[in-house]
């Protein structure tokens, strides 16, 4: 039966998020402003679109429905969760803002190619990053086909076009910038929502007490940090390995490394950080205590990952439903619309003119980078309809991917001068292999080992053993990086001012203005004024 009073709300709700993404679009004027929006994101906003497109569906379906299977053992994704976002910020915040501006870098696969010069680099990030991109979209799809259908009682395929046509639709209009400024309001509206449905469902138990007595008194596993039936007993390798996936895993998503290069100055991450803590204390918890909940009020429960759903519409008054419902929509949308703007700039930026043809211009630019988000969202309809593995394997799968690919990388390439092309490559692809084999052969049951954290350590070994037996890295880059890296300031210069803009551009002039200097300039005094000349 169709509930109106939760229907009109939510309508309202996502024709808004239409709106912003209209008025947003109005802002665009060069590929800055659709990639990175214009370099002009402050800290507030930074935390919370970091927070939010990092998230996503998970938190509402795979997070509860992990909890719901498991009991406390997954309050171990929870507690890695909790630091993501701040080791992220103070690991690569400040250094790789400053990084990439020096280097005019405008999308993190362009940052990594800057950083380890080689065309093999860009190919291959790019194609890494579009597939796990592409996987992580349809588990959103997934999620929001769900949450659709247990808002208004349509059938699945129909919640599924809805969701992901107004992801794609605002995506596909407004850019970078709407996806941040609606990313940061759809935080705050998860937040909103989980608590809401949070206190509801401690209230009807009886409070913690009662809970951690009912779930013992049905299993006393479920209070086990090795799962319910103690599925994980002595796997500390699984353990780290689902801390880790999202303590340190965000610095390997392109989706969340790009927040770092669109935050309006290097210090905006040290307020970001404060920014992080605080919205995390109210959200990141409270999914898995709502899984535990669902054991004893919904223990006939046929779908885990309806559980928060499940829990609203019976335990709230429709508009309160309405509202944490329209938060599972925020966590689904605040995520999969990041990955499309990702993908799309990744295809533009890092395929197209990178391998194309230098003189696109920006009208061009955008057309490829909407064409990519336009197919992905086919795609992911398509993907979804047939429902592959729930949301928590696509997730913690696509997570995985990326993170194994591109955090070792990217932290060696800020910190570690001797890395080099050879090392970086490799470990890209080993990570994201290993990633992909641990998964698909099920390797987790017979070696006791997360597919994360078998994927973390071959990436290591592989960029840090290939990086010593190859030739030391040559060229500007280190030069830039270094100077970049120590500074208290973004470097000044042409390529500074001009990092708003495309980078080649900017290095032409900065050797035009070399070249007819009264007095030759050595190599550091061209770093130092932003000026860095090609081999």
């Amino acid at each position: 039966m169709t509930n109106w009073m939760l229907i009109i709300p939510f309508v309202v709700y996502l024709l808004c998020l239409l709106v912003f993404g209209y008025l947003a679009s109005q802002r665009l004027d060069d590929l800055s402003d659709y990639l990175l929006g214009g370099r002009t994101i402050g800290s507030g906003v930074t935390a919370l679109t970091l927070q939010s497109t990092s998230m996503s569906g998970f938190m509402f379906m795979g997070g509860p429905a992990l909890a719901f299977q498991q009991g406390l053992w997954a309050l171990w994704y929870a507690v890695g969760d909790f630091g993501g976002g701040l080791v992220n910020l103070s690991i690569l915040g400040r250094n790789l803002r400053r990084i990439t501006e020096a280097l005019g870098s405008l999308t993190p696969i362009e940052w990594l190619e800057d950083r380890y010069p080689h065309p093999s680099i860009r190919i291959t990030g790019a194609t890494i990053s579009i597939i796990f991109l592409a996987a992580y979209v349809f588990a959103q799809f997934i999620a929001a086909g769900k949450a659709i259908e247990s808002i208004s009682g349509l059938p699945f395929l129909h919640g599924l076009l809805i969701g992901a046509g107004i992801i794609v639709l605002y995506t596909f209009v407004g850019g970078y910038l709407a996806v941040a400024w609606t990313d940061a309001f759809q935080a705050i509206v998860m937040a909103v929502g989980i608590n809401i449905i949070l206190i509801a469902g401690i209230i009807e138990v009886g409070g913690i007490g009662a809970l951690i007595s009912e779930l013992s008194a049905r299993d006393p596993t479920y209070l086990s940090i090795w799962g319910q039936g103690l599925e994980h007993a002595g796997e500390w390798g699984v353990v780290v390995g689902a801390v880790l996936i999202y303590a340190i895993g965000y610095m390997g998503l392109p989706h969340a490394v790009v927040r770092h290069l669109s935050m309006d100055n290097p210090d905006t991450a040290k307020k970001a950080t404060i920014w992080n803590v605080f919205y995390n204390t109210f959200f990141v918890y409270q999914p898995y205590i709502l899984g535990l909940l669902a054991i004893v009020l919904l223990p006939n429960l046929n779908d885990p990952e309806m559980a928060i759903p499940q829990l609203a519409t019976s335990l709230l008054p429709s508009i309160l439903a309405a509202v944490v419902l329209a938060a599972l929509m925020a966590a689904v949308m605040s995520t999969a619309d990041s990955l499309l703007i990702m993908a799309g700039s990744i295809l533009s930026r890092d395929i197209v003119q990178r391998f194309g043809s230098d003189n696109l211009t920006d009208d061009q630019m955008f057309v490829w980078s909407r064409l990519l988000v336009l197919v992905i969202g086919i795609l992911g309809v398509v993907v979804a309809a047939i429902q592959p593995p729930g949301v928590f394997e696509l997730v913690v799968f696509a997570f995985g991917g990326l993170g194994t690919a591109f955090l070792v990388p990217n932290v060696a390439g800020v910190y570690w001068d001797r890395a080099n092309w050879q090392g970086a490559l490799a470990g890209m692809i080993g990570g994201a292999t290993t990633n992909i084999i641990w998964t698909s052969q099920n390797l987790q049951d017979t070696t006791a080992v997360h597919p994360f954290f078998a994927g973390l350590i071959a990436s290591a070994t592989l960029l840090v053993v290939v990086t010593l037996v190859t030739e030391p890295p040559t060229g500007d880059a280190i030069s830039i990086v270094r100077r970049a890296r120590t500074s208290g300031t973004a470097p000044s210069g042409t390529v500074q001012k001009s990092a708003r803009s495309l980078a080649p551009e900017a290095r032409v002039i900065g050797e035009h203005l070399a070249v007819n200097k009264t007095v030759p300039q050595s190599p550091d005094q061209s770093v130092a004024t932003g000026h860095p000349t090609d081999d």
